[in-house]
């Protein structure tokens, strides 16, 4: 099993990372992952980002804002 990010802007259109992830190989590894890289993943142009595990989209969009929910 793989976990992975895709990283969009607000309106869900893909962006290429300024910081490129690996594939994770459990959730909380890649949740520390994005827990550490958020802020230059949001300078980068990213707004929101979304965690799928293989296919099956697990949670998001999540926002990188750190003022929103």
């Amino acid at each position: 099993m793989a976990w992975t990010w895709r990283f969009e802007k607000s309106d869900g259109s893909e962006v290429q990372p300024a910081v490129q992830p690996e594939e994770f190989t459990t959730q909380g590894d890649a949740e520390s992952w994005i827990g550490e890289y958020w802020k230059e993943l949001l300078e980068g142009g990213a707004d929101q980002a979304v965690l799928s595990e293989d296919a099956t989209k697990i949670y998001g969009p999540m926002s990188l804002h750190a003022n929103e929910s």
